[in-house]
């Protein structure tokens, strides 16, 4: 399996090229390492460096308006590779792409990142724009 932890240069400035001034919702599957190990040689559990990371990141979340509006734990793969399992799903609601730009470029989460970097085997960081509530699939 091929590890996705963070974006590529092309990746993060085509999303950057996106229109920045309507809300996101960003789509994270996240499969974590069984042990996660820092730079400095000390390790914890996956799911721990990834609580770090997630209290360590929470404030700045928080000022720009971000929001779990939705957490998951897979159950079953109905249509897809069966290989492709994630420990954890959730969706972040933004107010804006250029919020989420801010929070990811702030000196304080860039500095919580190392966390989530020793904690993820691999990710899915997939941005949404809203469409609005419907009854029927379209």
């Amino acid at each position: 399996m091929t590890s996705y932890i963070d974006p590529t240069s092309e990746q993060f400035l085509a999303f950057k090229n996106l229109p920045r001034d309507t809300p996101i919702m960003m789509l994270n599957l996240i499969k974590f390492n069984a042990t996660a190990i820092y730079p400095d040689g000390s390790s914890t559990t996956g799911v721990e460096a990834y609580r770090r990371y997630g209290d360590a990141s929470a404030l700045i979340f928080s000022r720009v308006g971000g929001r779990i509006v939705w957490r998951g734990q897979l159950e079953s793969i109905l249509i897809g590779p069966q290989d492709e399992n994630w420990d954890t799903a959730f969706i972040a609601s933004y107010p804006s792409a250029g919020s989420f730009l801010e929070m990811v470029t702030d000196p304080v989460y860039q500095a919580s990142v190392f966390h989530r970097q020793a904690a993820v085997k691999t990710s899915r960081l997939i941005r949404f724009g809203e469409m609005g509530e419907s009854t029927v699939f379209e």
